[in-house]
């Protein structure tokens, strides 16, 4: 079995199919959240940058985003540690 294989499924089936500019206002919202910066904020930031991709967000989902990029963002985090 490779854990490694295995872990980069698994995490695609998580992360879902991306095109390159969704990819990176993602990346725009894990780095503000990286920054210590609130879901609302990282939101906004990016929006601001990458205006094709905006997201509208009701309050109300603001959780279910939070974490999603949390995800992203701990994946992130082993992939680079991978890389090294």
């Amino acid at each position: 079995m490779d854990l490694l294989k295995d872990y980069l499924e698994r995490a695609a089936e998580i992360i879902g199919e991306r095109t390159t500019e969704e990819e990176i206002y993602d990346d725009e919202i894990v780095a503000w959240i990286e920054k210590g910066r609130s879901i609302r904020v990282a939101i906004t930031k990016a929006n601001e940058k990458y205006r094709s991709e905006a997201l509208v967000v009701e309050d109300a989902l603001l959780p279910d985003l939070r974490q999603r990029y949390d995800y992203l963002l701990e994946h992130k985090r082993i992939v680079r540690k991978l890389q090294k």
